[in-house]
């Protein structure tokens, strides 16, 4: 059935075209032989296809533009008649005897454009005769484009300020009235749209209409560039008739779009000062208007006019905006008792940029409007709308954006209370806008007192609500969250130490409830964070005063354990026995034994009993050598317990190559450079003969299991090491032990078992080439290495 009617319009269209097109071929024949009367007689039956009422507002408007580009043409033509000397006032007569009224008063406001121009008779009394003439016509359509065409043809032509046809006093005035006059009978003919026709058609007609409203918002757009209309103007007269036509037409779509209308088109400071008149209507107007965009925008409006110049600040003040604004945002809530929860939060959004704009200093007012959102909220539990929960984020975010500092935000008292309305998945994400908040400005957050509220804000990413453990979120998005919190964690700073220990002990209490997933990344940077704090205190054991109270490495210590020791119980055993090793590290540098010796057993029982893959125990064992090797605090009776449990757990590595590699490392337990009490070159090179013998065996297997021998890289590492502790003066590593370990590796590279391997052979010649380079320095260094024969791979 639809199809039919659009088919029957297309029909309708081209018969008024092509009717047009025919009378406007005759009217053209007509004006170029200059005849009047045939030329108003084809221009009239070309304007009555205007009449037509059988086009929706959209084809219709297809057909109007194509009469109004006639009209100009007209138009010109009518003026060259003038210069010809031909009466303009003969010419407005005559074309009223127009057979219809329609092509009448198109006809009547064309010649009375020539008519202003003229100037034979003043524009304010041609105006207004025109637009009381157009009563005539009362189809909404129809009566509209009239009215619009009324409205073009006359605008360059109003009596303003300045204007050529600028009259006697009051000129303005009468301008101002025309077009109000016909703004009016165009809203009028606009509202009725709505009225006709079935109810079925409703949806149908409100799109035609919303078509149609830029001709009725042309006319304000009109009065906000008329010179005269100056302040107290629109005040008195502009403004109040504008209102008072927009709250009596009593219709939704009207009233929004008006009111949105007389926001954009006039200039702020003129909302400013009118400020009671235009919010005085809004809550006159219907209960189904959306008045939270439309309010919302003229506090944008208003906030950027407080941004554009800091000159205009002081009006603000004088109107008294805020209180204003505040006012009126309660009324318009409570006279639209069923409004949506983001209607109202967009509102306090609104009105919250429009404060932080005008009055950044008045915290009080910030958090006056976050205060009244809260109560608008109350009862309402967690907001699970997606819009709502958006406009509730950006109500958060804007403090956070002026201010470019959290600490601003956390003096709002009620910037919290707005938070706990927010679901899980949105709470998350305004903790990381607050995490990026403090990251961008490098905001210093250095007592316990504020990291304490800033933990309970960002809440939401630290532990899961309610206990409810959190399974959907991606495993990229949480860890880039907890690396987050991380980063955070790391900013937290205070140089007095005993607030630095609150501040790592309100983290400690606030991160060890996060659950077992999130321990592994917030633990770290809470360590590193503390031993920073030990190197600090380096070198103080016991306060000198002896207050019990105060901070000791000791006592910084004693909670990293505790901490610590959280994820070997969460499945991160090598994450842990790393911490405990870093830990051990500084408790030497400070001294502290006994610390330092409880951190390595910590270490050990964990890779004993927790640590059972195989690439984690060689990368655990690495990691346990280097650091024993850079302690000095041990007596020799801990030093030797430690070194012999680190020389027997690499033994028992599960393949030859990696027992070997750790066995040879662990020669460097037992000889340290700069420490002559640690250092035993015969236990060196005992660990040098084993890791030999080791190397020997993984051969013999390899050759039982593969009928090859494999690499000789084994030997060349371990020849690499004899090298080393033979430069440093280990008389235990001789130069008979380094030429039978040369012999044997060119061996078994020329045997026929052993695998081919570049990288061995490549090692091998490079170290062949450091010999001769230390051969050619000669000296004392020279001397040494002298006596080794260097032998190539042949």
């Amino acid at each position: 059935m639809m199809l039919d009617g659009t088919e029957d319009e297309e029909k309708f269209l081209a018969a008024g075209i092509a009717g047009l097109q025919q009378n406007s071929f005759y009217m053209h024949r007509a004006l170029d032989s200059n005849n009047l009367r045939d030329a108003l007689k084809y221009s009239a039956q070309m304007l009555s296809e205007l009449r037509t009422s059988k086009l929706s507002p959209h084809k219709y408007y297809e057909l109007y533009m194509r009469a109004f580009d006639q009209l100009r043409k007209l138009e010109m033509f009518f003026e060259e008649e003038t210069r010809r000397g031909c009466s303009i006032i003969d010419l407005y007569e005559l074309v009223q005897h127009a057979g219809n009224i329609l092509p009448r008063l198109y006809l009547l406001c064309t010649v009375g454009s020539v008519y202003i121009k003229s100037k034979e008779a003043p524009a304010k009394d041609v105006l207004k005769d025109l637009v009381e003439m157009c009563r005539g016509i009362q189809h909404p359509v129809r009566g509209l484009f009239l009215r619009s065409y009324l409205s073009q043809v006359s605008r360059d032509k109003l009596p303003d300020i300045g204007s050529e046809y600028e009259g006697d006093a009051d000129t303005v005035a009468d301008a101002v009235e025309f077009v109000l006059q016909n703004f009016t009978e165009m809203n009028k003919l606009w509202v009725r749209m709505q009225h006709q026709g079935p109810a079925r058609e409703k949806e149908k007609r409100e799109k035609e209409r919303s078509e149609l409203r830029d001709l009725v918002g042309k006319n304000l757009h009109v009065l906000s560039q008329i010179e005269g209309v100056d302040l107290d103007m629109y005040k008195d007269a502009v403004l109040p008739r504008v209102l008072e036509q927009v709250v009596n037409c009593k219709d939704e779509l009207a009233q929004f779009y008006l009111m949105d209308c007389i926001i954009q088109v006039f200039p702020d400071e003129y909302h400013l000062q009118t400020l009671d008149v235009l919010l005085g209507a809004y809550p006159q107007l219907q209960p189904s208007v959306d008045i939270k965009t439309v309010l919302s925008q003229l506090m944008e409006r208003l906030s950027n006019y407080a941004a554009s110049s800091a000159e205009v600040l002081p009006e603000f003040l004088q109107v008294e905006a805020f209180s204003k604004l505040s006012n009126a945002i309660g009324k318009v809530i409570e006279a639209q008792p069923d409004m949506p929860t983001v209607g109202v939060v967009t509102l306090y959004s609104s009105l919250l940029t429009f404060t932080l704009h005008v009055h950044p200093d008045r915290l009080d007012y910030a958090d006056q409007v976050l205060g009244a959102c809260v109560k608008k909220l109350s009862g309402k539990g967690k907001i699970e709308d997606n819009k709502a929960t958006k406009q509730i984020v950006a109500l958060l975010t804007a403090p956070l954006e002026k201010y470019n500092d959290i600490m601003t935000a956390l003096k709002l008292s009620n910037y919290p209370r707005v938070m706990e309305y927010l679901d899980i998945p949105t709470t998350k994400v305004m903790a990381t806008v607050i995490i990026q908040s403090i990251m961008k400005n490098g905001t210093r957050i250095s007592t316990s007192e504020k990291v304490e509220a800033l933990f309970e804000l960002i809440k939401g990413l630290i532990k899961d609500s309610d206990g409810i453990p959190n399974n959907e979120l991606d495993e990229d998005d949480f860890k880039e969250e907890q690396n987050s919190l991380a980063r955070l964690i790391l900013m937290l700073y205070n140089d007095d130490p005993e607030e630095m220990f609150k501040i790592i002990d309100t983290v400690r209490k606030h991160i060890l409830n996060g659950g077992p997933k999130r321990l592994p990344f917030t633990v770290p940077p809470l360590v590193f964070s503390s031993l920073k704090l030990v190197r600090q205190l380096q070198g103080q054991e016991e306060n000198p005063f002896g207050d019990d109270a105060s901070t000791t490495p000791k006592k910084i210590f004693q909670l990293l354990n505790q901490t610590i020791e959280t994820l070997s119980g969460v499945l991160a055993p090598e994450l842990a026995l790393q911490l405990y090793l870093q830990c051990a590290e500084a408790a030497n540098d400070c001294e502290l034994e006994p610390v330092a010796y409880e951190f390595f057993t910590q270490a050990y029982i964990l890779y004993e009993e927790e640590i059972s893959d195989s690439r984690a125990q060689i990368t655990a064992i690495h990691l346990i050598i280097g650091t024993l090797q850079r302690m000095h605090v041990f007596g020799v009776e801990n030093r030797d317990t430690l070194t012999h449990k680190a020389t027997g757990y690499s033994a028992k590595l599960l393949k030859k190559p990696d027992q070997c590699r750790a066995v040879y490392a662990c020669s460097h337990l037992f000889w340290v450079d700069d420490h002559d009490n640690m250092k035993d070159g015969e236990r060196v090179l005992l660990c040098l003969k084993r890791a030999l013998r080791i190397a020997n065996a993984a051969q013999q297997m390899a050759n039982a299991a593969r009928g090859s021998t494999g690499s000789v890289m084994l030997f060349i590492e371990i020849l690499n090491k004899y090298l080393y502790f033979f430069e440093k003066g280990n008389l235990q590593v001789t130069v008979a032990a380094i030429q039978g370990l040369i012999e044997l590796i060119m061996n078994e590279m020329q045997s026929d078992t052993t695998t081919q391997d570049p990288a061995a052979n490549a090692f091998l010649a490079s170290t062949m080439r450091y010999i001769e380079f230390q051969k050619q320095k000669g000296g004392a260094v020279g001397e040494k290495y002298e006596a080794i024969k260097v032998s190539h791979a042949g």
